[in-house]
């Protein structure tokens, strides 16, 4: 595979290589083929490169007519660290994000696909790809194992909880309290909100976390050195007791709700139990998305008091396809609102 400095058969038409898939019902479009080239240095160099010189991208793989608010895309890049199988910058509708657990879960499955139909990656020069590689992304390097039944186990990057117990004035006199986590991205992840976690409730949910965002951002509250908290993260009771331990909805960056029970959220809870001593390294965690699909989660401990999640999850792939830019279409490179 390569990225195509041009395109010689219609001089109009520009091609792209995704390979699309869900984890958990959220899904991830990597680009293989076809996407722009960020040169070398660091993957954080790299994204804000990404952002600054080539976001059209961007915007024409993420967002409307091609893309949807929901679609988190991964451009794969050569890896920033030897011995690392690739490099991945994610993406959505309105931006970047640090890291993308059921991203890296798609990205694996995606992988191992262009494996099995025997195509030489020029991410590790060969026809095989390996049961463990590692990813490297802005935030850190990411070790990934792949499984025989599909799934794939991730071990995301140190997580922890810098903030205990925030409360937070909503615009209608209401209060809630709620925990800032670090996962892979910045969360505000709250249980006294009152509402049911549940497929049919999700108009609520949404309007309520749009609310939390906003007294946020009103009163200041952001996670270490002023970042953005972009991700809300309301938990509730399983839908079944035996099979889960908790039940989340995620309102994502870009205001949609993420389908999977978000791989750093699920890092950023884990931070948070660990830190109250509700759940002990090694010990399995079991977490429920708003739609009822399923990460397994646990931890180990770093030197440094934070924690090392590792979460499981299954992706299934949906397309192989290319992507067409039409140059003289007014729309090329999305709709951005």
């Amino acid at each position: 595979m390569h990225y195509p400095s041009e395109n010689t058969q219609q001089a109009n038409l520009y091609r792209m290589r995704v390979i699309d898939s869900h984890t958990g019902g959220e899904p991830t479009r990597v680009v293989v083929a076809g996407g722009p080239d960020l040169g070398s240095g660091s993957m954080l160099a790299r994204k804000q490169r990404f952002e600054t010189q080539y976001d059209r991208w961007r915007t024409a793989i993420a967002c409307e007519p091609r893309g949807n608010d929901v679609v988190v895309g991964a451009l794969l890049t050569p890896p920033e660290n030897e011995g690392s199988l690739c490099g991945v910058i994610f993406f959505n509708n309105v931006g970047y994000l640090g890291m993308c657990g059921h991203g890296t879960v798609g990205v694996a499955v995606s992988l191992a696909y262009l494996s099995a139909l025997g195509e030489r990656c020029w991410m590790h020069g060969s026809d095989h790809l390996p049961s463990h590689f590692v990813l490297d992304t802005p935030v850190g390097s990411v070790p990934v194992d792949t499984h025989p039944d599909g799934s794939a186990t991730i071990q995301n990057v140190p997580s922890y909880r810098f903030r205990r117990s925030v409360e937070v004035q909503l615009n209608n006199s209401q209060s809630v309290h709620g925990d800032v986590a670090w996962g892979g991205n910045w969360f505000f992840l709250c249980e006294d909100h009152g509402l049911a976690i549940d497929v049919a409730n999700i108009s609520q949910l949404h309007d309520f976390s749009k609310r939390v965002r906003h007294a946020l951002l009103a009163h200041s509250i952001t996670g270490e050195q002023g970042a953005q908290i972009d991700h809300i993260e309301l938990f509730g009771a399983p839908s079944d007791p035996r099979k889960f331990d908790s039940r989340n909805f995620v309102l994502c960056p870009g205001e949609a709700y993420d389908r999977s029970p978000c791989g750093t959220g699920t890092s950023a809870k884990l931070a948070c139990l660990a830190a109250d001593g509700k759940l002990a390294p090694g010990s399995i965690w079991r977490q429920e998305s708003v739609v009822g699909s399923k990460f397994e989660a646990s931890y180990a401990l770093a030197a440094d008091g934070k924690i090392l999640p590792r979460i499981t999850g299954t992706a299934y792939l949906t397309a192989d396809s290319q992507l067409l830019i039409d140059s003289n279409d007014p729309f090329a490179h999305g709709i951005r609102e």
